[in-house]
């Protein structure tokens, strides 16, 4: 039933008005909202697909009014002081999905906010820090692109996103053609920190210029939390089972060579971090070769004329907040004979692979993380992209 909230002189307070105490009334809203005093005694749920806010006046209530609110849309929901208001708060006025807190007056400006989680996030320097929004949500993102240490001063919980080192493409001197590198295995999860944690970018796989496979990514880590380093592409028959302690992505292969595909190597818990590489057309390596797999795609195989395309990477868009959409862990193209065309890297930010006799594999962008290098098709095979990790926590 509904409460007897506010009371009003002369209302018979039954039994059942009475038990209805405990139940508060529900204000749902679907958009921004400004607090009124009416909502004192009452839950204010926002139900908004986007970032909003519960705006707080100056002297609208009184010392000792109490407003529960809560936010059950996707939107990330913030508790806003109007002109002349100060709310203070030990957690974060940011209130997540399926979040609250309770709002208490001190007086007609001044409010405390008791968050129902506080903010569990820790604290911690290192890297290039950043400021991000993320869904309405505001972080502080650290950036390691070379090895250091993640130094934390308030223990708690940190949310990284890395990706291990891109390899290599093959290189076949007799047939010019072979597959294209393996990009970097992706990790994304939430950790908890109590202490400084060493980080580790993995080191891209470094060109190839004779007949052989591609070099292997290395991995990228903070603390015991691991993310593999891509596998090389093949440039050689038999070659399929090199590189077993690859743990990305595995490169293209010559024929049904399957690039060094994805294997544990021992380290289990990272096993399904990426995919294989695509197939050559023919055993000879004289027409198109296997693409490298990436952290959300298998390599694609390659055909009589042409190399087959990298696997797709990961957008890092919703961990990174930016509004360019970058890809992580690529797979490299793979190369293809003579007259023929190389394959195309996955999301264009891998390497390319070469044509037999006329062009090299190309080398990764640096600025795409943990992406295969082309299969080459003419003096080298195309290099991967060093790996990258990036730890945030709310601010």
């Amino acid at each position: 039933m509904t409460t007897p909230f506010p009371f009003v002189a002369g209302t018979v307070l039954t039994a059942a008005k009475l038990n209805a105490i405990t139940t508060l009334p529900i204000n749902d809203q679907t958009a921004s909202y400004v607090a009124l005093v009416g909502d004192v005694g009452k839950r204010i749920v926002m139900n908004v697909a986007t970032a909003n806010t519960v705006t707080i006046n100056n002297s609208v209530f009184a010392t000792g009014d109490t407003i529960f609110i809560a936010n059950k849309g996707a939107g990330a929901t913030t508790v806003t002081a109007g002109a002349g208001v100060t709310i203070n708060t030990a957690g974060s006025l940011v209130i997540a999905q399926h979040g609250g807190g309770t709002l208490v007056a001190t007086s007609a400006s001044v409010f405390t906010f008791f968050s129902g989680a506080g903010n569990l996030y820790g604290v911690a320097t290192g890297g290039t820090s950043s400021s991000i929004t993320v869904g309405g949500v505001a972080y502080t993102m650290l950036t390691f692109s070379s090895s250091s240490t993640l130094t934390v001063t308030k223990s708690g919980l940190f949310d990284v996103l890395m990706v291990g080192g891109g390899a290599s493409g093959g290189f076949r001197t007799s047939a010019g053609s072979a597959g294209g590198g393996g990009g970097g295995g992706v990790v994304e999860q939430t950790f908890f920190a109590d202490a400084n944690q060493t980080v580790t970018v993995g080191a891209k796989g470094i060109a190839v210029t004779t007949t052989t496979s591609g070099n292997r990514g290395t991995f990228s880590r903070v603390g015991s939390i691991a993310a593999g380093g891509g596998g090389g592409g093949v440039g050689q028959d038999g070659a399929a089972l090199a590189n077993a302690d690859n743990a990305g992505s595995g490169g293209g292969g010559i024929g049904s060579n399957a690039g060094f595909g994805r294997t544990t190597g021992g380290l289990t818990l990272i096993s399904t971090q990426g995919n294989n590489g695509g197939d050559g057309n023919t055993s000879s390596g004289t027409s198109g070769c296997g693409g490298g797999g990436g952290s959300t795609s298998v390599g694609s195989n390659g055909g009589s004329t042409t190399g087959g395309a990298g696997g797709t990477g990961t957008a890092t868009t919703t961990f990174t907040g930016a509004t360019v959409v970058t890809h992580i862990g690529c797979g490299g193209g793979g190369a293809t004979g003579s007259g023929g065309t190389g394959g195309t890297a996955g999301n264009s930010s891998g390497g390319n692979g070469g044509v037999a006799g006329t062009s090299a594999g190309s080398n990764a962008s640096a600025a795409f993380f943990g992406s295969g290098g082309g299969g080459g098709g003419l003096t080298t095979s195309g290099a991967g992209s060093d790996g990258v990790v990036y730890v945030r926590f709310k601010s």
